[in-house]
């Protein structure tokens, strides 16, 4: 009875319907899903970022780990051959070439500008050392240093200008008609650019903070840090990063109209602040060092593919 039933639904319709195939989901590869994941890290990070040292080390160390897996993802014979097949189009050349270029360039040009502005914070660093309460070259150190600054910001400046455009340019990146293989490949390697380029302007805006000027508002600021002592403790407002800190900390070196013993509390506290952004210089220095291996080896396969 039962096989005469299904025998004569079947029949009913095979005659008057047609049969529509139930398509299952396609799973994303194993090495597309470990970016997506490191790229869920770094937007975490990136809504809880501040702009001190150690929170943009953080995100250049996330960043590495994220192309650490975009090199798996590329190595894939399969992203090869699909890629491979796309090198002519626009999105390829935008996304890919271009992008990943101006990113080496950033990369490079900031850590040049940080290495340069280790040897300033360490020749500062001596002066301090050498340097008497009441001696009055402190004026030619502390203006050699924001000289240094200054030059830094204009380099810096280059680079955040030459990441607008880009910006703009992936951020209205068009819904392509791929395979799913391949669009869940472009769509990732879309949001590992914006997302580099976010931790790129983290980066460069910390580091191109405006130097501290004698406006009379910044210097009532200093006079109330160091009529409270906070110059001479290691703690500082919590919106000030470690480049702010030091330009208060020298800042107040200028104004000498204080007894010896604060006046040693201040060179003190110039050398603590400045200790302290030496080693963040440091981290940021590392950070990128790494970054760059891994942005060169990306552009490498980039470049590989048109080559073929």
């Amino acid at each position: 009875m039962k096989k005469a039933t299904i025998a004569a639904f079947s029949s009913k319709a095979s005659n008057g319907y047609s049969v529509r195939s139930i398509s299952l989901p396609v799973r994303s590869h194993p090495s597309t899903i470990r970016v997506e994941e490191e790229l869920n890290k770094l937007k975490s990070w990136e809504a809880s970022s501040s702009s001190k040292v150690e929170t943009i080390c953080i995100g250049l160390s996330g960043l590495s780990e994220l192309y650490r897996y975009i090199k798996e993802l590329l190595n894939l014979p399969l992203t090869q051959q699909a890629l491979s097949q796309h090198q002519n189009q626009k999105w390829f050349n935008d996304l890919l070439l271009e992008s990943s270029l101006m990113y080496l360039d950033i990369c490079g040009n900031t850590r040049d500008a940080i290495l340069l502005m280790q040897e300033t914070i360490r020749e500062l660093q001596s002066s301090l050392r050498r340097i008497k309460v009441g001696d009055l070259s402190i004026e030619s150190i502390v203006t050699a240093y924001n000289c240094s600054r200054r030059k830094m910001r204009k380099e810096i400046a280059r680079s955040l200008a030459s990441l607008k455009p880009m910006d703009n340019e992936i951020g209205a990146f068009p819904m392509l008609n791929l395979d799913h293989h391949l669009s869940a490949v472009v769509r990732v390697l879309n949001e590992t650019s914006l997302m580099t380029s976010s931790i790129f302007q983290s980066l460069l805006l910390f580091l191109s903070v405006p130097v501290l000027k004698p406006k009379p508002s910044r210097w009532s600021l200093v006079s109330k840090l160091v009529q409270k002592g906070a110059l001479a403790r290691k703690d500082q407002p919590e919106n000030m990063n470690e480049l702010e800190g030091v330009d208060i900390a020298l800042s107040s070196l200028l104004m000498h109209n204080s007894s010896k013993d604060i006046e040693e509390q201040k060179i003190q506290s110039a050398q603590i602040k400045l200790d302290a952004l030496d080693v963040g210089m440091v981290g940021l220095e590392k950070c990128l060092e790494c970054l760059f291996r891994h942005l060169i080896q990306t552009r490498v396969f980039y470049l590989n593919i048109i080559s073929q």
